[in-house]
């Protein structure tokens, strides 16, 4: 869940609903349950127990998949308010200790790749994907003197290394490759500018960005009208997950359920986001509709749920080597392409620019993408009402205004953006015209393109992050007193250095990226869209799959359930009677 979705900040909360309603089939059945009560729905409470009556006693604990969740809007989102059984590092050392992993073998004579175990049905090939906002939230909690790059090492070395997760557990099994969602950032990024310059999709404007999943959950259970401006590029952590599973099932022959995602992320929200039907295989490897087919992502855990997975392990994380995986123990990605993309540092190695925020830098690429298209040009930021709203305007080299644009954090301010986007109401004079307006002004907020995020400050203020008043952080600081805000305020200062400092300076640098593969002398920062573009073609090919259906997502608007009038006994009757032909 957001920072703000969580009752730690009352400034911006907006409370979920009391209850969570689903149709009884879903969950687990009452005992003695009355045949004729199926169908209906009863009331789940958010402690897990089933309503009691005079008739059935108490039940046993109700437990909500996240799916479920996804299909009713009792609450903005539900990740800390009903009882999740999947996606956390319980549920990820439990598929570690299913069975033992599958092998990734290469022949030695023709290069090919061969995969051992497949006659065990519930072994996995184990694959990671980590966030650099994580890795920023674990080096602030490991202390001065940690860098990002540190963290980075550190992490790959709790789940591939021969110390990490693979010393202990019931089978030794550890991750084959464990990858940097920059890489799937940078692709993000150029598709979007693309999108909201106009290159690609129609999509109604302003564009409104989707890569936070707090936002979209909130805007397709409350504001559905807003949906035909969110953009359709899928977020990088849903990208990364199309791409592994695609690349991976294509060229090693396995079906995609035998492989298994993990990503490691700043939000509990994107546990919400790994369980959308539309990022299944369902989309790619079926009809191309959403359904629920095996999925992208298959678990999500948060920062601080990095330490607990530790801790579950009798591990310390801070004590684990902050040195490189050995090359030895590598295999590599059987794609020579695709493992360039991944494994290379041309997707955001260097220092990340302050000015491109926190939350991946999709407005800031965006801007920077439309001026390249228009030399002379220059961007003027405008301040807004607080530090978390601000505008942008790119402006020709004869004065011309040539894009809009905004940035909105928060979702005190998002919803000030909703607002403006609400549909005029038809007046009831007639001849009259449909107008709306605030303030004496136009109700249409004048942009092209805004970047929405639901956590104030961005996404390294993330409600999965590690915050100053954890335990753990309070002993390794040696505080005597209780943090506050102004020690908050001043962790996440922390944690931002740690964001926009380098990455790893001393990632291999591919065969490709030194003869010069990556800049195609068109970079722009350090991503060259035309390289991007020749990777996603190639990804294309790889797996005889349309680019769009694989880059793409779409969203829907979800109907609540919940506060509606509960029918009565006599009404179900007639239902049924109806339902029958009873000829009431």
């Amino acid at each position: 869940m957001s920072a703000i979705l969580s009752a730690d900040d009352l400034n911006d909360f907006i409370s979920p609903g009391v209850a969570c309603i689903k149709p009884v089939e879903t969950l687990p059945a009452l005992p003695d349950k009355p045949d004729d009560d199926n169908g209906l729905e009863t009331e789940v409470v958010l402690d897990g127990e089933h309503p009691t009556t005079a008739t059935t006693g108490a039940g046993a604990p109700a437990q909500i998949s996240l799916t479920d969740c996804l299909a009713c809007s009792g609450c903005v989102t539900s990740a800390e308010a009903v009882l999740v059984s999947l996606q956390s590092h319980d549920e990820l050392l439990n598929v570690l200790d299913q069975a033992p992993a599958l092998q990734i073998r290469r022949d030695g004579v023709d290069g090919t790749y061969k995969v051992d175990g497949l006659e065990n049905p519930d072994s996995k090939l184990f694959v990671a994907s980590v966030s650099p906002q994580t890795r920023a939230s674990l080096a602030a909690a490991a202390g001065r003197g940690v860098a990002k790059r540190d963290a980075g090492r550190m992490l790959t070395q709790l789940l591939a290394g021969r110390d990490g997760l693979s010393a202990g557990g019931k089978w030794n099994n550890a991750f084959t490759w464990v990858v940097d969602t920059n890489t799937a950032r940078a692709a993000c990024l150029v598709l979007g500018a693309e999108e909201a310059s106009g290159e690609g999709r129609h999509i109604a404007k302003p564009i409104l960005s989707s890569s936070c999943p707090g936002w979209v959950c909130y805007a397709e259970k409350t504001h559905p009208y807003v949906l035909p401006h969110i953009s359709k590029i899928k977020s990088p952590q849903a990208l990364m997950g199309t791409l592994l599973k695609t690349s991976l099932s294509r060229t090693l022959g396995i079906s995609p359920d035998r492989i298994w995602h993990l990503a490691v992320m700043p939000c509990f929200d994107k546990k919400l986001e790994a369980s959308r039907e539309e990022l299944t295989d369902s989309v790619w490897n079926g009809n191309g509709q959403p359904g629920r087919g095996v999925r992208d992502v298959d678990c999500v855990i948060t920062s601080k749920e990095v330490l607990m997975l530790t801790d579950s392990r009798n591990m310390d994380f801070f004590s684990l080597s902050r040195e490189r995986v050995s090359n030895s123990s590598r295999i590599p990605f059987p794609d020579s392409t695709l493992q360039d993309f991944l494994f290379s540092s041309h997707g955001g190695g260097g220092p990340v620019d302050a000015t491109a925020g926190t939350s991946g830098g999709n407005l800031y690429y965006t801007l920077q993408y439309v001026a390249a298209k228009h030399p002379g040009s220059r961007v003027e930021t405008t301040r807004g009402r607080n530090v978390d709203v601000a505008e942008f305007s790119v402006i020709s080299a004869s004065g011309d205004p040539l894009f809009r644009a905004a940035r909105y954090y928060g979702f005190r301010n998002i919803q000030n953006l909703v607002r403006k986007l609400k549909p005029a109401r038809p007046s009831r004079m007639p001849g009259a015209r449909a107008t709306r307006k605030i303030g004496g002004k136009s109700a249409g907020p004048d942009y092209d393109y805004v970047e929405v995020m639901a956590c104030p400050g961005g996404c390294t203020n993330g409600g999965g992050q590690i915050k100053v008043d954890d335990p753990l952080v309070v002993e390794r600081r040696g505080a005597k007193i209780q943090p506050g805000p102004q020690e908050q305020k001043e962790w996440l200062a922390e944690v931002d250095e740690a964001y926009f400092s380098a990455e790893d300076s001393e990632s291999e640098i591919s065969e490709a990226t030194q003869k010069g593969g990556v800049d195609r002398g068109d970079s722009i920062g350090d991503i060259s869209p035309t390289y991007i573009r020749d990777i996603l073609a190639h990804w294309g090919r790889v797996t005889s799959i349309d680019i769009d259906k694989l880059v793409s997502t779409s969203y829907r608007e979800v109907i609540s359930d919940v506060g509606k009038s509960k029918v009565s006994d006599t009404e179900r009757v007639v239902q049924l009677a109806g339902k029958i032909g009873g000829g009431w």
